[in-house]
Order: structure tokens, then C-alpha cells, then sequence
């Protein structure tokens, strides 16, 4: 993808995500005070979070465009990584806000106050969220994965957080209205429901951030296919000391080779280019690699 090209298409997919959400935060809104639903007005809420996650994305995607300079050698890869990290942060903060209001009003209603019971136009706004959302979902989450854009992964995962959310409030609203007024609770039930399944889900997107930030070492099975790559060159022997992370969408490797020590230093270096074009035309242009080349002496190849 050209230069550009891949930033274009995180803003349109992130854009259509935003469109959606202004509509239901509105929609939320309106049907959760008329239909008197405080999980609707918490779906709403969550509706509204999702906004500023799209802000994030957007702002951060094109820092992270920017090419390496003095200042960020390595690129600005991690900046992204950070976008993922915020949308995490405010799932956490979304799910605790639902889970303080919900509990506010269990504790009330086993109080004997008596809650107010949702309307059908509550019911109506969880369905369609329920829809958008999950439609949405798919969407940005094939681009997501497209286009190797953890934060636009990232904020897939919170437009189906979305869902899961009117998911709940579409069960507790339904319950509270069939059951009558004894069971309005089911409502802030609900949205408990709904607050536990967000907090998972930005458990996971925090854990990968966390492991990105600290320079955790990509998967067993990348630096197997790494390793096999370079053995698949008969000249070069014993890649030794691999080191790998992941910098925002891109990933750095190094690691050791050994070379006949009698060779010119212009073949051994056109190996290791070669070697570092078959890596890059896996894992990307944008890969950063370093090579290491130690020689073998004449008796350790006759030992060999």
C-alpha cells in the first residue's frame, strides 16, 4: 500500500464508525430518558465514548504515519500501540461509570424503592444498536486486520463492546417490560452485565499494549518462520541470538549469522540484503532488521 494510502483508509473506516455512533448516541439519548431506561442512558453514554475513541485513532494513526527522524529513530510505530492503550482506559472508565449508576440503583430498589419501568421505545433503540453495531464491527475489524492497524483492531473490539452492551440492555429491557414492575431491576442488572463483559474486553486490549510497551518478544510460531527463513539459505549457518518486538504495526528483528570468514565482504554483504528482502516481503517493508555477521574459521568447518 502506498505512502498515504494505508492512513486514508483508517480514516474512512474509523469516519463511518463515528457516523454510526453520532446517530445512536442521539437515538440512545432521547429513547432513554422518554422510555425511562437508565441502562439505555448507559448505552447512550457508551455510544459517546466510542466518539472520542475515534478522535484517538484518527490523531494517532498519523502520528504514527510519520517517517523515523533523529528524534524517533525506530519510527513512530509505539504511538499507535499508545492509541490502543487510551481506547483500553476508556473502556475501563465506561464500564465503571455503568457499574457505579446500576449498582446505585440495585442498592435503592432492594430498598423498596420502585424503579421506573422501561418503555417500548427503549427496547425498540437496543435492536437497532444492536444491528449497527455488530454490523459496524465486521466492517472495521476486517479493515483492522487489512490494513495491520492495532488501534483500528482495537476500536472494532469497542463498537462489539457496544453491541454486548445493547445486547444487555436488550435483555433487561425486555425482561422489565414482559415481567412488570416487580422486576424493573432487571434493567441495572443488566447494564452490571454489560459493564463486566466491557471490562474484559479492555483487560485484553491493555494486556497487548502492556507487552508492546515493555518489548515483550513477538510469538513462538513468527520467530520459528523467522529462523526458518534465514536457514533456508544453504551459505549461512547458526542464526543465534534473535531478539524481536513489535513497534505499533510494525516489527523489529535482530539476530546472528555465521558466514564463511574467507568470503568477500561484498558477498557476505549481498547475502544478509537478500536475506533482509525475504523478511521484509514477510512481515512488511517497514520491518527493521539487523544482521549480525560472525565468520567461520577453516577448522570449525572442518569440525562441522
Amino acid at each position: 500500500m502506498k505512502a498515504g494510502a494505508r492512513e486514508k483508509e483508517i480514516d474512512k473506516v474509523t469516519l463511518v464508525g463515528s457516523a454510526v455512533n453520532i446517530l445512536l448516541t442521539f437515538f440512545k439519548f432521547f429513547a432513554g430518558i422518554v422510555g425511562h431506561s437508565s441502562a439505555m442512558v448507559a448505552d447512550a453514554i457508551h455510544s459517546l465514548s466510542d466518539l472520542v475513541t475515534d478522535a484517538i485513532v484518527i490523531v494517532f494513526v498519523h502520528i504514527s504515519a510519520r517517517k523515523a527522524d533523529k528524534k524517533y529513530e525506530y519510527g513512530y510505530g509505539k504511538f499507535e500501540t499508545l492509541a490502543t492503550m487510551f481506547i483500553g482506559l476508556a473502556l475501563v472508565a465506561v464500564a465503571g461509570g455503568i457499574l457505579y449508576h446500576a449498582g446505585a440503583d440495585i442498592v435503592a430498589w432492594s430498598k423498596g424503592k420502585e424503579l421506573p419501568a422501561p418503555g417500548t421505545l427503549a427496547l425498540v433503540a437496543a435492536v437497532v444498536s444492536i444491528v449497527l453495531k455488530e454490523l459496524v464491527y465486521q466492517y472495521t475489524r476486517r479493515k483492522g486486520m487489512a490494513l495491520e492497524s492495532p488501534a483500528v483492531i482495537a476500536n472494532a473490539w469497542h463498537h462489539r463492546s457496544d453491541a454486548l452492551s445493547s445486547l444487555g440492555t436488550f435483555v433487561g429491557i425486555g425482561g422489565a417490560i414482559l415481567l412488570g414492575h416487580r422486576w424493573t431491576v432487571l434493567d441495572p442488572v443488566a447494564s452490571v452485565v454489560v459493564g463486566c463483559f466491557i471490562i474484559r474486553m479492555a483487560w485484553t486490549l491493555l494486556r497487548q499494549c502492556f507487552g508492546e510497551l515493555t518489548e515483550v518478544s513477538l510469538p513462538e510460531e513468527i520467530e520459528k518462520e523467522i529462523l526458518d527463513i534465514v536457514h533456508s539459505y544453504p551459505d549461512v549457518s547458526d542464526p543465534h541470538n534473535l531478539h524481536t518486538r513489535r513497534i505499533g504495526n510494525q516489527i523489529a528483528i535482530e539476530f546472528h549469522i555465521r558466514m564463511d570468514g574467507e568470503i568477500s565482504l561484498l558477498k557476505a554483504h549481498s547475502r544478509t540484503h537478500f536475506i533482509e528482502k525475504a523478511l521484509q516481503e514477510r512481515f512488511g517493508p517497514q520491518t527493521h532488521i539487523t544482521i549480525h555477521v560472525e565468520p567461520v574459521k577453516p577448522f570449525e568447518k572442518t569440525t562441522e
